[in-house]
């Protein structure tokens, strides 16, 4: 039976071919686009309407012409080979390697589409994940099955971040190992270098599985690269019993990419000219991570995102933040002191973190300590504004006290650089800086845990 071809394209606007006249397209259909050349680039139907078919086509459309140009229904939908021997390679964001090893051979292919996880499957996340950092693990705990975004800026320490995280992230006890997969999206070459040569020099890429995708690389491949990423994921969670740490860096690339794909669509515009389906589509992906009744593996998600000036307001942060629980946010005032990893704690929250601290996960002293931590770091802050207007010798002794804890606890807590701290290291560390304040100070935690804990004498000195 020979195969059908559409010649009857009527428009190519940016990277999406109008097909006329074409019979049974369906709704994420993958095409064959053929060019007269002969060469062949993979597509995929976005819509069908009264026989015109929008086809999104993955790669570039500059050689293509509406008389030259046609289109082949394949009949299925994106569907990836999925392999534990996936683990240690790196691939693009189609799931075809480029690490020149052999391409994956699997019985097994699944619809990288997927399906959030039905709430009444999901087992309510509860376990410590010990990523080494102590302004996350002291003070905005990451737990397992947990979605907890990374908001930086152009040239913060993100990718330093992220991958000092894939590195370390253990459970308390060290008995469950982390697999890794590590999605890059519209990075630079310079990017992609130090990420594999951090996973290679580490010896965390045996337990890794990357995708990447480059700025040099069309932009709608973007679209597809963290659906293959969260399908390998689940399999190796789901299917392979793995807790599996899933790294989506940078997400405010992958908006800019359905970004084009709406203006290209002639969609009207929401807030600053993303499509108002944004929320939804960034669902889909967010929502593909936790545990599920019954499943020994997990899903935990650290998407990254540079916020566009810096604005925390701007659809990319504001959209992830409702759909996520919490955010790690990166200053750039600490990091303009050199001080890594630059975490804001002030900005910062993880709304699980209860979940996973306490006398049967970390200690039993975690919750008030972070309380007190915070409450004393504020005020710092506080003073620090007040000496910049009256100078520090006005400051009361008190407020000289929270100044100097201020800055103690940005150079020595915020600032471990690539140490890998234990949750014990972490929780000390917080009483020994709280020692320079008064003992009455100490508002936030209970008499017994200063006793067991604290750096006072007797005296409370």
């Amino acid at each position: 039976m020979s195969e059908i071809i559409y010649k009857s394209i009527s428009q190519i606007n940016g990277p999406l071919l109008f097909v006329n006249d074409v019979k049974n397209a369906s709704y994420n259909e993958i095409v064959d686009v053929i060019l007269d050349s002969g060469e062949r680039v993979k597509g995929q139907v976005l819509e069908t309407r009264n026989g015109v078919a929008v086809v999104q086509v993955y790669g570039s459309t500059t050689s293509m012409s509406p008389q030259g140009t046609g289109v082949k229904l394949t009949g299925s939908t994106f569907k990836l080979p999925v392999s534990d021997d996936m683990l240690g390679r790196i691939f693009n964001g189609f799931g075809e390697p480029i690490d020149n090893g052999p391409k994956i051979y699997s019985k097994e292919k699944v619809d990288i589409t997927g399906a959030a996880i039905n709430p009444y499957s999901r087992e309510e996340p509860s376990e410590f994940i010990q990523t080494g950092i102590s302004t996350i693990d002291g003070m905005n705990t990451l737990v397992m099955g947990q979605k907890l975004p990374i908001f930086s800026g152009a040239g913060l320490s993100h990718n330093r971040l992220a991958t000092q995280i894939a590195r370390q992230a253990t459970t308390l006890n060290g008995s469950e190992k982390f697999g890794v997969v590590f999605g890059a999206i519209g990075i630079t070459s310079e990017e992609a270098n130090y990420f594999m040569r951090q996973f290679q020099n580490s010896g965390a890429l045996s337990d890794s599985v990357i995708f990447l995708n480059l700025a040099s690389d069309p932009s709608m491949d973007r679209i597809i690269l963290p659906r293959v990423a969260l399908t390998t994921a689940e399999y190796l969670a789901y299917e392979k019993d793995m807790n599996v740490l899933v790294i989506l860096t940078d997400m405010t690339n992958y908006c800019e990419a359905l970004r084009e794909i709406s203006s290209s669509r002639d969609e009207i515009p929401g807030r600053r000219g993303y499509p108002g389906y944004m929320y939804t589509d960034l669902s889909t992906i967010y929502e593909r991570a936790g545990k599920i009744k019954g499943r020994k593996g997990s899903i935990t998600q650290i998407p990254i995102l540079t916020m566009p000036g810096d604005d925390i307001t701007n659809p990319v942060p504001d959209l992830t933040g409702y759909i996520t629980e919490g955010q790690i946010t990166l200053s750039r005032d600490l990091n303009r002191k050199n001080i890594y990893p630059e975490v804001d704690v002030l900005l910062s929250l993880s709304r699980l973190m209860n979940q996973g601290i306490g006398a049967d996960h970390t200690r039993e002293d975690h919750r008030g300590l972070a309380d007190q931590l915070y409450a004393s770091y504020a005020k710092g802050k506080d003073a620090r504004s007040l000496s910049e207007i009256v100078g520090e010798e006005a400051l009361s002794e008190t407020d000289k006290l929270y100044l100097k804890f201020g800055d103690d606890f940005e150079n020595r807590y915020v600032n471990q650089g690539d140490a890998n701290r234990s949750i014990e290291e972490t929780l000390n560390l917080g009483w020994d800086l709280l020692s320079v304040l008064p003992v009455e100070e100490m508002k936030k935690v209970k008499s017994a845990h200063i006793s067991k804990y604290g750096k006072w004498d007797s005296n409370g000195k």
